[in-house]
């Protein structure tokens, strides 16, 4: 354990924690980092670049029947943490240091859950064309055909 030897230098040390402590308050705060902890959907558009998915998820087919959270994350406890946690971070660095892909994309990891999502969802509907499906898993997405079903057309 470092003893400490002088008050200057816990002087220091809190300043400098109190400062790390008060600007990442601020950030959260700012950044509406709570809401990131409902299912609703006002949530993901907080962000400019998502206005225009927002916009399109309430005038799609899906409006009425799931939110963002139910498509692009796993619904099993432990894995929906490590994906927010994963998103989270992304998100965060991508907005502070300003080297997001605009149009914004869907990366693979997120494109495997929302798969798994529209399998989950429409199992009864889907059962056997996944199963009979020639081409390897995760090749043929619902998304192919589907596109803008969760988002709705683009204008």
């Amino acid at each position: 354990m470092v003893q400490i030897r002088s008050g200057k230098t816990l002087v220091v040390v809190a300043a400098m924690v109190g400062v790390m402590l008060g600007l990442g308050l601020y950030t959260f705060n700012y950044a509406e980092g709570l809401s990131y902890f409902s299912k609703d959907p006002k949530a993901c558009a907080n962000c400019h670049i998502m206005r225009d998915e927002y916009d399109a998820w309430r005038k799609s087919s899906h409006h009425a029947n799931a939110v963002c959270v139910d498509c692009h994350l796993p619904h099993d406890m432990v894995p929906k943490l490590i994906a927010k946690a994963d998103n989270g971070y992304r998100h965060s660095k991508g907005f502070t240091l300003q080297d997001f892909h605009e149009p914004i994309m869907i990366k693979t990891r997120s494109a495997e859950i929302l798969q798994e999502n529209c399998v989950r969802c429409h199992a009864g509907l889907v059962h056997e064309l996944v199963n009979s499906a020639s081409a390897a898993k995760g090749q043929v997405r619902c998304v192919h055909c589907h596109a803008y079903v969760g988002h709705g057309p683009r204008r």
